[in-house]
């Protein structure tokens, strides 16, 4: 199944368990966007999510936005943000993948942060190709890679939530591998009032693994001048 339809089932919590890793994610964003050009088109968001990166790309320029989200459960969150905060005239959010999006022929900056790993080796190669062709020369593509760096079994992990009035939103995750590059990530989500379960959930979807360094080698290939700063990776998108 793909996991923009596990997403549905998951998409409860995606929201209130990931926005705890936005704020650190914050400042070095903004940083690896200074200097974005405003006159140079739109910039590029792939995956937003709920849009909890998409409000730190509307704080921190004034290009308009293209977002390409493939989970219709996510684009509802997504959109219904979008409106409460007046940010619709600037923003424009199509369903589907990277690929299948009809972008603009000049780019000012493009984003895709925790969404690398949902691409298999061929679509990425294919995508930074046309990435390098729309962006403006100099231009910013942030990127960033996330655990496990190799196929390796990854533990069930610690239990994490978020408490919203008498109750508590939970989730955990476990890994298999699945192939040379590549892992299964089994994840399981709770509500839970005191020590009573209300509700609960599970997703499955495959992961792409790779290293920044990896990802880095990607990126100069077709053209780009890659910078690692731990687990994010900006890289320059070459002159014409």
């Amino acid at each position: 199944m793909s996991p923009y339809l596990e997403y549905a089932e998951s998409a409860e919590y995606l929201h209130l368990l990931s926005a705890p890793m936005w704020a650190p994610l914050r400042p070095r964003l903004v940083a690896a966007l200074h200097g974005v050009d405003p006159g140079a088109g739109p910039v590029l968001e792939l995956g937003p999510g709920s849009g909890l990166g998409t409000d730190i790309l509307l704080d921190a320029l004034t290009n308009d936005l293209i977002l390409v989200e493939p989970s219709a459960t996510l684009r509802a969150v997504l959109l219904a943000r979008l409106t409460d905060r007046g940010a619709t005239g600037r923003v424009t959010v199509f369903p589907g993948s990277a690929g299948q999006a009809p972008l603009p022929p000049r780019l000012a900056a493009t984003v895709g942060l925790h969404m690398v790993g949902h691409l298999a080796p061929p679509a990425r190669a294919a995508l930074w190709d046309d990435l390098a062709r729309r962006l403006a020369a100099g231009a910013p593509l942030v990127l960033n890679v996330q655990p496990p760096p190799a196929a390796v079994e990854v533990p069930p992990l610690p239990w994490s939530g978020v408490r919203v009035g008498e109750l508590t939103y939970e989730g955990t995750g476990r890994a298999e591998p699945t192939g040379a590059d590549s892992v299964r990530w089994r994840m399981d989500y709770r509500t839970r009032r005191d020590d009573t379960v209300l509700a609960s959930a599970h997703a499955e979807y495959d992961w792409w693994v790779l290293t920044t360094d990896g990802l880095a080698g990607e990126l100069r290939a077709a053209g780009f001048e890659p910078a690692v700063d731990d687990d994010l990776v900006v890289a320059t998108a070459p002159g014409r």
